[in-house]
């Protein structure tokens, strides 16, 4: 293997170094050119030291394995070029006609009016004294700029009945080498087909047509071809010209045609192409009313609305493509039919509808924020800042006592501490708290006033040493100061508190009310 790697780089090494003394001959490795285009084809020998004498040079074309003489240059004999390319093909610099070696270094030819035929291979060969031949190759392509062109299939397309797809416009690529590609642009619904033609000088035909269903909607609408050539890009377009059938729509008749009404008519619109020659009115199950006068495509009817205009109106419109009608129901009413709002009964539905909806959520919104409110009551004695060891119960029921007297309610009742009489007015509020001991009866008598307390018990639990059997252990003190209780209004209500002769009582909470106000 190692082996005949080295043969083939041996060899490679051979065919492009120079052959003899450094004589080679250069040309381009290829040329291309489009049909009636000058194109040149370089050929240049590059002598040797010591040079080497030129003896003639040939211009060949290879086809298919068969070379034909073009062009040659003899010192001796001069310059001869061969049908068929006598006429278009020479050298480019005149010297090679001095007839001298040395001017046959550069043996340039031209081709002109280029022709399909001339794409070959091209070799160009120098015959050498002493070194021999040498030559070297061109391949010339030729390329054929295509024709483009779109037409209509027809001048007028025809819409019929039944409806069937037909090919409306036709766009070709011709005699291009090589084959272009056709795209369609267009808005209009359809299917293009495609076909292909190789022509016998070797050049290309492409064609497409485009197919739809004719029909009113496919009328005037456009269509454009799009042709790329290699880089080149070709664009046509052509207007459908659609024929169908009128389209007929009978106006005039808003529903509200009543007795005695003036200066009513029915207008019959065709949408025809081409338009419309004759118009025909009838009356279904019936003749039209005497007093009627036509014009054109209206129906006058003259005088007041009676019964008799009621009925079934048809209108024929004809073209040169066919008949279509339309057709109007009158009913004639005794008196004016209110007008509704825009959009009738559907309309005022949607509004409702909509106004019901709105009220729905509004409704909804308003009892869910209801239910997550308490009253400030309720929250003031249950749920405020209660202590982590609580849990809210409702109040006690209030018992009347007769040995209490006096209009007193808990909002008039202030918690003092009576050891810090300097600091009242300093000592902030503090949040309510319920006094979670079971109620005790008592009974103090006020040192002066015949004003009646509200019963203590509906809010405090002591123990008075004069009487024994409602005494009930209190729970283990708070860290307060004993209290007292003072009226709100205190320039207005006499201030009660225990009799002083009485026994201490045992160290008991601090009780708070609803609403009270801690100082």
């Amino acid at each position: 293997m190692a082996m005949l790697a080295t043969f083939w780089i041996v060899l490679l090494v051979a065919l492009n170094a120079p052959a003899g003394n450094g004589q080679s001959v250069q040309t381009d490795p290829s040329k291309s050119g489009f049909v009636g285009d000058t194109v040149e084809l370089r050929c240049v020998f590059i002598n040797g030291k010591p040079p080497v004498k030129i003896s003639q040079v040939t211009w060949q074309k290879l086809i298919n394995g068969t070379k034909q003489n073009v062009a040659t240059a003899n010192p001796a004999l001069g310059v001869s070029v061969l049908p068929p390319f006598k006429d278009r093909v020479s050298f480019k610099h005149p010297a090679v006609r001095q007839r001298t070696p040395s001017s046959l270094e550069d043996t340039t030819i031209v081709f002109n009016n280029l022709r399909l035929s001339d794409e070959a291979a091209y070799i160009c060969e120098y015959t050498t004294f002493p070194a021999g031949n040498r030559e070297n190759m061109v391949n010339l392509t030729v390329f054929a700029r295509p024709v483009t062109k779109m037409n209509l299939t027809s001048p007028t397309i025809v819409a019929r009945t039944p409806k069937r797809k037909m090919p409306v416009a036709t766009c070709m690529s011709a005699n291009g080498k090589p084959p272009s590609v056709i795209k369609w642009d267009t808005t209009l619904k359809g299917e293009a087909t495609f076909q292909e033609t190789r022509n016998p000088n070797g050049t290309v035909t492409v064609r497409s047509n485009y197919i739809v269903l004719p029909s009113r909607e496919t009328h005037r609408q456009k269509l454009t071809c799009i042709v790329t050539y290699r880089a080149e890009r070709f664009t046509d377009s052509v207007i459908l010209n659609v024929q169908y059938e009128p389209e007929v729509k009978i106006e005039g008749f808003d529903g509200n045609w009543y007795l005695n009404r003036q200066d009513v008519k029915l207008t019959c619109n065709a949408d025809a192409n081409p338009a419309v020659t004759v118009y025909q009115w009838k009356l279904l199950n019936g003749s039209l009313p005497n007093n009627i006068e036509i014009k054109n495509n209206t129906l006058f009817f003259k005088g007041p609305v009676t019964y008799e205009f009621g009925g079934t109106y048809v209108c024929d419109a004809t073209n040169s493509i066919g008949t279509r009608s339309g057709l109007v129901e009158v009913n004639v009413t005794e008196k004016l039919m209110p007008q509704g709002p825009p959009g009738g009964i559907f309309g005022i539905l949607g509004v409702v509808v909509v106004a019901g909806l709105i009220v729905g959520v509004v409704a909804t919104i308003c009892m869910v924020y209801r239910r997550g409110q308490k009253p400030r009551t309720e929250t003031d004695n249950d749920l405020t800042d209660l202590p982590p060891a609580h849990k809210p119960a409702p109040p006690p029921p209030k018992k009347k006592s007769s040995d209490m007297k006096g209009g007193l309610t808990s909002d008039e009742i202030q918690v003092v501490h009576l050891d810090k009489e300097d600091e009242i007015q300093k000592i902030p509020l503090q949040p309510p708290y319920y006094d979670m001991a079971q109620s005790t009866a008592f009974t103090d008598k006020p040192n002066s006033g015949n004003e009646e307390l509200p019963n203590p018990a509906d809010y405090v639990s002591c123990h008075h040493p004069g009487n024994q059997e409602q005494f009930i252990e209190p729970p283990p003190p708070f860290a307060y100061p004993p209290v007292t209780f003072l009226p709100q209004h205190p320039t207005n209500t006499t201030m009660y508190t225990f009799q002083p002769n009485a026994a201490p009582p045992a160290p008991r909470p601090p009780f708070t009310f609803p609403k009270e106000q801690s100082v």
